[in-house]
């Protein structure tokens, strides 16, 4: 990883990946080949994609069962506690409808009301993510979604993983299907003969997956689009450089775009953690990727004191931030623009990949300077409520025609004269 002197503006260098034309195009042809024929082609997209012929995508419910056989009683129960520990902390977002009455009779307020169902997209093949299942469906759950339909794609055997299938049934799925891609997406957009359509599509994938999400977008809600991993690190003197490095190849090993980045106003620091990234990578299962992601993506910005460290940060907006300063706690207030904050050496983001509570599923690229993390709030939508008294019309009337009448717009000022006549 270079040392880099801060000057001016900073920015993480980022791998923004918005497909090829021809990626593209091929994504349109399967959402409209999912649309016009249905289960047919969700069918022959999987054999072409997946090579696995099935002759039905519905996980059944020996499948579940059979599951837990495959997965050890201390991984069950780990996954479980994960679950309560995820369900806790979405149940404090919950948010209530309310209704005031003025003093004119007038009642205003709002209805919060959950979506009628939501679908979460599993990524599959040669790895298995159950943290992905609990973090997307947990947060529709305490929502109040009653249809949670989970797709994945199917390994050669035709199966999903047993860990993917234990935890959609600790977090409560509804229905899972063995289909993954843009044909999964299309059809939990548009319904097929098999499966029905849901009102909001979560859950990462890759560039296909991406684009089908973005092609659908507006026909149903999603969550976001999603690009490759971030972590940024705040950290002074007091700060252990080999803990720092661990953190950083964490997300290194993601994938060869993901981000690692160090930001500190320590020289002895930076250097430190240069050379252990470096003797790390040596013995890291996943060296080549993350010995990629690292040479292409990954930095150490050296600040002038903590005050530009923390202005670098806000700055470069990352999706994960830790904090490893003395006093950290201290500086929350200051930290503007980030998905996830980590604070203290021992919250290590894996912490919260998997555990803690708060949802890993977080805004990239920057994004985090105007979005948030999936929540609750994701899985709900509200409604005005507006009930006018005769005398807040009385009140009111002929303001509210003036105001439609400066716009041109006589219907409105008549819709509302219409009643103040009869007074």
């Amino acid at each position: 990883m270079k040392i880099v002197k801060v000057s001016g503006d900073v920015s993480i260098k980022r791998s923004v990946d918005s497909g090829t034309e021809e990626q593209r195009a091929a994504v349109q042809k399967i959402i409209a080949d999912v649309r016009t024929t249905g289960d047919a082609a969700v069918r022959a997209y999987t054999e072409k994609f997946d090579k696995v012929q099935l002759e039905t995508f519905k996980v059944e419910p020996e499948e579940r069962t059979e599951a837990y056989k495959q997965v050890s009683s201390e991984l069950v129960e780990i996954i479980r506690e994960a679950a309560r520990n995820i369900q806790n902390y979405h149940a404090k977002q919950q948010r209530n409808s309310w209704i005031t009455t003025e003093e004119n009779g007038t009642i205003l307020g709002q209805k919060v009301t959950a979506l009628d169902s939501a679908g979460v997209y599993v990524p599959g093949g040669t790895a298995a993510y159950p943290s992905s299942v609990l973090m997307n469906v947990l947060p529709a759950k305490v929502a109040g979604v009653e249809r949670i339909v989970m797709v994945s794609p199917p390994g050669e055997d035709g199966k999903l993983p047993a860990g993917v299938l234990v935890a959609a049934d600790i977090a409560g799925v509804t229905e899972i299907y063995k289909i993954g891609g843009a044909q999964a997406i299309a059809a939990l957009a548009y319904g097929t003969e098999t499966i029905q359509a849901v009102d909001k599509i979560t859950g990462p994938g890759n560039i296909f997956v991406a684009l089908a999400k973005r092609e659908v977008f507006g026909d149903v809600d999603i969550d976001m689009i999603a690009g490759p991993s971030e972590i940024a690190v705040l950290a002074d003197d007091t700060a252990n450089a080999d803990e720092i490095a661990a953190d950083l190849l964490s997300q290194a090993e993601h994938d060869t775009r993901a981000s690692s980045v160090l930001v500190t106003p320590s020289a002895s620091l930076a250097e430190a953690v240069q050379a252990e990234v470096k003797a790390q990578l040596e013995t890291l299962p996943r060296k080549e990727i993350a010995g990629k992601s690292v040479e292409d993506f990954g930095a150490i910005y050296l600040a002038k004191d903590l005050n530009e460290a923390i202005d670098v940060v806000n700055q470069l907006a990352p999706e994960h931030l830790e904090v490893i300063v003395e006093n950290a706690m201290e500086l929350v207030g200051q930290i503007r623009h980030a998905g996830a904050i980590f604070i203290g050496r021992y919250s290590s983001e894996p912490v919260g990949d998997y555990f803690a509570g708060p949802n890993h599923v977080l805004p990239t690229n920057g994004t985090a300077r105007f979005s948030s993390p999936l929540s609750v709030d994701d899985f709900q939508k509200k409604s005005s409520i507006i009930s006018y008294s005769k005398k807040a019309m009385q009140d009111n009337g002929a303001k509210i025609a003036a105001f439609a009448r400066l716009e041109g717009l006589e219907a409105h000022a008549r819709a509302v004269e219409t009643r103040l006549k009869k007074f």
